[in-house]
């Protein structure tokens, strides 16, 4: 992924997104464009979705996919997590005339990625420090894409996150911060692995 030498500031980003034909994520000044997801990138994250709206009724979380943007003031960093759930009421990114933007907010819960082969490794590392500055965040959970895995992630307490690989088709996964369970066959329904995607 290639990113554009302008330094943008946050406004011009903004600014820059709402116009925009595709979505970028904002890096401290860098904007990078998203890349298109593939059919089972959007099958995964569609399912996981559902699964979450149907089980999270009448309880005081809700689930958003894809377009809702977060803001990560401490690293400076906008971002469209594939799947993220709010606790509570949403807390929205003030403009700096005060008034809030309902497009971008500051307190998921639970983040969901699905792992491409152009973001996997950032998904892993500076993605997953910059997330972890969200005093909200309890949860962040990388799936796989091209095979059954899961990487699971939870947090302890304020210094410490407990990590938890799933491999087996025949595993269940607890979303602990939302009480929801979901076995693979559910996440991975309708998924071709066949496919020989490039994303």
């Amino acid at each position: 992924m290639q990113t554009e030498q302008r330094y943008y500031t946050p406004e011009e980003y903004l600014a820059q997104e709402e116009v925009a034909e595709f979505h970028s994520e904002y890096r401290d000044g860098n904007l990078v464009p998203m890349t298109g997801g593939s059919i089972n990138h959007n099958q995964i994250a569609g399912n996981v979705y559902a699964l979450l709206k149907f089980a999270l009724r009448g309880k005081p979380f809700k689930p958003y996919i894809g377009d809702l943007r977060l803001w990560i003031p401490s690293y400076r960093q906008y971002t469209y997590p594939d799947v993220l759930v709010i606790e509570g009421q949403p807390c929205f990114q003030q403009r700096p005339d005060q008034t809030q933007r309902t497009d971008t907010i500051l307190n998921p819960c639970l983040i969901i990625e699905v792992l491409s082969k152009s973001t996997k490794d950032y998904d892993r590392t500076d993605k997953f420090r910059y997330y972890r500055s969200i005093a909200e965040l309890q949860e962040y959970v990388l799936i796989n894409q091209y095979e059954v895995a899961i990487d699971h992630y939870t947090k302890a307490d304020s210094d410490t996150w407990l990590f938890r690989a799933y491999e087996s088709a025949a595993e269940k996964l607890t979303f602990a911060s939302v009480n929801v369970e979901m076995t693979f066959a559910e996440i991975y329904d309708c998924v071709d692995f066949s496919l020989n995607e490039v994303e």
